[in-house]
């Protein structure tokens, strides 16, 4: 089920909270959990009730592990825990590889080896990366005793809660489950409530009406390769770039704001990325959950940069090429993650020149860097980011293409240009709707505070924001798209 669409807006969220709190205020707090639970697999069965299988087997064998962990830590057999752990681990990693991977290592067995296997054509369950990652920290941290006193209920609606389940954030036992069993956190509360609507409405309206409209122009870029200019490959690099943070910062602010509703924090996981001065501030400000997973539990394992120079800048490698894998089964994501990875390492070691150079520059030169590795991320094919790369450096044709022109026009703009008779003057078509969303989102993003950084205050003023965002928001919804993230 997706965020932005009718039924979830209407029916299942205002249901789900509902049920919930009365049922803990009947004194039933087994079956609130319950009915959370079960309602988080109808979210996420929805469109497959398939996956539902998938996400209770993982969860069951999960749960099942870390209770042997707990009982080897407690038993002081560390070498067997260990043991265990480890396979844990990678019966885990396989079931991501299987579903994710597999078709992938076989077509470039076929390619390399001129091998003929079959390739399976697996449908990836939303949101498996997310929700294995999950269950790695709690199998890991269950190997250091740090779960005791979890019942299996509390650990699957803490896997299951359908707010971060397909597309983050990854939360750790110890920030979730704790706040499902506050009992000061068992009534509805009307800050509380009052912010998570703030806070979906605000997600709901980046999503529906930036991202979704950035990314008409995107498909229409990618969609007809062969026509572009310079100028239109540019205008491409720019919107998807904006798309990207509009569709994931609008999740993370939906996620966070459902939880809300349900009295439930959710960590930060999108604080203001785009303006970052330098590739280690990009990585702590997107996708932070991430980042701090990856750090965690492979990067610190590894040795960290307690090891020399040498392997602290290996080990940085390895952490990135596992986020590019992580992101998908296409070498667009191996070569982005490692470009990311040496750039990572390359600021690292000219820190001290890096922290010279003027703060606008340092900006513009990160913002240069991921703008460009991110057409990389977003290409079907490292050969068609190559041609789209050759279309820039040739600098040819230094004009936007009439259809690039109107790609970026919103229904509103033209509906309001009918009624004020105006759609006939030049450029109401073309260049000034473009011009005037671009320099509105450019200014949303480098400008604003984002959601995260803003203390909520219950007022008339953000009751009117809240209703106006919903509102536009739901009036064009005729387009339903899910969110880039879902993907991964």
């Amino acid at each position: 089920m997706l965020f932005n669409s009718y039924i979830f807006i209407l029916f299942f969220l205002p249901l789900c909270v509902a049920v919930y709190f009365f049922l803990y205020h009947i004194q039933a707090g087994r079956c609130a959990r319950l009915w959370l639970f079960g309602m988080s697999l109808w979210f996420y069965g929805y469109f497959n009730p398939s996956y539902v299988w998938i996400i209770c087997g993982s969860i069951l064998a999960n749960f099942m592990l870390s209770v042997y962990l707990l009982r080897q830590y407690e038993t002081g057999d560390v070498c067997r825990g260990r043991a265990v752990m480890f396979l844990g681990v990678a019966g885990n990693v396989a079931l991501l590889f299987y579903f994710k991977y597999v078709d992938f290592f076989l077509e470039n067995m076929n390619a390399v080896f001129h091998t003929d296997f079959v390739l399976r054509r697996i449908v990836l369950p939303l949101g498996i990366s997310f929700f294995t990652f999950q269950q790695i920290s709690y199998v890991v941290d269950s190997w250091r005793g740090e779960t005791k006193g979890y019942s299996f209920l509390d650990y699957a609606v803490f896997v299951s809660f359908f707010p971060q389940l397909v597309a983050g954030p990854i939360v750790l036992h110890d920030e979730l489950i704790p706040q499902l069993r506050d009992e000061t956190r068992h009534r509805p509360d009307a800050y509380w409530l009052s912010r998570g609507l703030y806070l979906f409405a605000a997600g709901l309206f980046k999503k529906v009406i930036v991202a979704d409209t950035l990314g008409n122009l995107v498909a229409l870029g990618f969609g007809g390769l062969e026509i572009l200019t310079t100028v239109d490959v540019l205008l491409v690099i720019v919107c998807f770039a904006l798309q990207l943070y509009f569709d994931f910062s609008g999740y993370s602010d939906m996620a966070t704001g459902i939880a809300s509703m349900f009295h439930i924090s959710l960590p930060v996981n999108f604080n203001s990325p785009y303006k970052a001065r330098s590739i280690l501030e990009f990585w702590d400000r997107w996708h932070m959950t991430l980042t701090r997973f990856l750090r965690r539990y492979i990067y610190f394992p590894l040795g960290g940069s307690r090891k020399g120079r040498l392997r602290t800048y290996v080990n940085i490698m390895i952490v990135f090429l596992v986020s590019g894998f992580w992101h998908g089964a296409n070498w667009t994501f191996v070569v982005w993650g490692l470009l990311h990875g040496l750039a990572e390492v390359l600021t690292r070691r000219f820190r001290n020149t890096w922290s010279r150079l003027p703060g606008i520059l340092q900006w513009f030169l990160t913002m240069t860097f991921v703008s460009f590795a991110f057409l990389i991320f977003r290409a079907d094919t490292l050969e068609q980011a190559y041609i789209m790369f050759r279309k820039v450096a040739r600098l040819e044709s230094l004009h936007v293409t009439p259809v690039m022109l109107e790609g970026l026009t919103l229904p509103e703009f033209r509906h309001l240009a009918e009624l004020l008779h105006i759609d006939g003057m030049p450029g109401v078509k073309g260049a000034i709707p473009l011009t005037v969303f671009l320099a509105a989102v450019f200014f949303a993003t480098l400008g604003m505070k984002n959601c995260q950084e803003k203390e909520f205050v219950c007022s008339r003023k953000n009751l009117a924001v809240t209703i106006g965002m919903l509102a536009w928001s739901v009036v064009s919804l005729s387009g339903i798209s899910t969110f880039l993230y879902f993907n991964f």
